[in-house]
């Protein structure tokens, strides 16, 4: 069983981080096995060559992978992340679907997979989660 018992408490203790919010991310579903994150692609998320930005791209990663570990285990920190970016988007909105590939004592591996909303693979966000002392 998760640390939150419904999609309104996850988004109530996840509204505190202002940076999603103010980058357009919402938090789709979620339940113990996956998390879904979404983020319409608004022109302040694109570059100077008019794709999507790495931080954007980023930071949705980053935040389906918290509520992803947060939901494990609560308080969850990342220790290290990676992202490797797969091709540019087309579409309007992409999403982070994540998932726990390793749910140990004191850390946890997860891996995100941000996509598009024509179906292209963008992103592939990997990152482990330090367990804090509740």
């Amino acid at each position: 069983m998760g640390h939150f018992t419904s999609i309104e408490e996850a988004r109530v203790f996840f509204a505190k981080d202002q940076y999603a919010a103010i980058s357009g991310i919402e938090l789709e579903s979620f339940n113990d096995d996956e998390v879904v994150a979404s983020m319409e692609i608004k022109d302040i998320h694109r570059n100077g060559l008019g794709g999507v930005m790495g931080g954007a791209i980023f930071t949705l990663g980053d935040f389906a992978f918290a509520v992803a570990c947060n939901n494990n285990h609560c308080p969850s920190v990342a220790i290290n992340v990676n992202i490797n970016y797969l091709t540019t988007s087309k579409g309007t909105k992409l999403f982070a679907k994540s998932k726990c590939m390793r749910d140990g004592k004191t850390t946890g591996v997860y891996q995100v997979m941000i996509t598009d909303d024509i179906g292209k693979e963008i992103a592939l966000f990997t990152g482990t989660a330090y367990k804090l002392p509740a």
